[in-house]
């Protein structure tokens, strides 16, 4: 019998609003996502909590972004608050349709005015052990990111087992990808985009991607199919493009 497929997808939201925050768009994101249907979402830049936008908004989410987004489509969702400011804050988020068995937010912020943090749960498949599941979004600047991606690959060296099924998306902010394939390397991860010429897909901006800034890294998985997902209805929605894999367990 073959093992069901796997469907990530990948998506820096900019906190529900269009480039240059000109409209609220979260509805219109809930809809794609759902049409996408993914099994697991990793989100990055969801309002935890915005009193302004809830006051300027009628039709503004009563619940956190994630929350919102996940509603009666993802069975869990965990959150992980990085930036907190006098009217709310907000961070990463990943939806699972399958139980998260546990989830932490590690702060890794270099630059106090950036404050950054990776999301990890440990979501039970299907078949086969947990998946470590992280949501990323890097700092702006090269030194930091570096600083980011070896806290990342320390902080899952001490939390998995060497053969375990590993997911790292996100908005890496890796203009070069150098802290990234340093990354792969010493994980021994799979960039999914990569396969094709080496390189990560363009990602941003998403009416006509030109910059290599999301990614999807797999350990113990298969490729079997990866989308960009930029364009109408999507660049109405974000500055990001949305990114999708399919993929397979080894020895599936």
């Amino acid at each position: 019998m073959t093992a069901p497929s796997l469907h990530v997808t990948t998506f820096n939201i900019h906190k529900g609003f269009s480039q240059f925050n000109r409209r609220m768009m979260v509805h219109e994101l809930r809809d794609r996502l759902r049409h996408l249907n993914p099994d697991i979402v990793f989100l990055q830049e969801v309002q935890g909590l915005h009193l302004g936008h809830a006051e300027n908004h009628h039709n503004w989410p009563s619940a956190p972004q994630h929350e919102f987004l996940a509603d009666e489509v993802w069975q869990a969702s965990a959150y992980g608050r990085n930036m907190i400011y006098d009217h709310g804050h907000h961070g990463n988020a990943i939806l699972s349709r399958f139980p998260i068995l546990d989830s932490h937010n590690q702060d890794v912020t270099h630059l106090q005015f950036e404050k950054r943090g990776l999301l990890h749960c440990r979501i039970a498949l299907p078949e086969g052990p947990a998946a470590h599941c992280v949501c990323v979004h890097l700092s702006l600047f090269g030194h930091s990111r570096r600083r980011q991606m070896h806290a990342l690959a320390d902080y899952l060296d001490s939390m998995a087992d060497p053969t375990a099924p590993i997911i790292i998306a996100g908005d890496f902010n890796d203009w070069s990808n150098k802290a990234g394939q340093q990354l792969a390397a010493r994980l021994g991860l799979i960039e999914v985009f990569s396969q094709r010429d080496g390189r990560p897909v363009r990602s941003f901006p998403a009416a006509m991607p030109m910059f290599r800034l999301d990614r999807i890294y797999v350990r113990g998985f298969n490729i079997i199919s990866t989308e960009v997902h930029h364009g109408q209805p999507w660049s109405a929605i974000s500055d990001h493009a949305a990114l999708s894999a399919c993929l397979g367990r080894h020895g599936a």
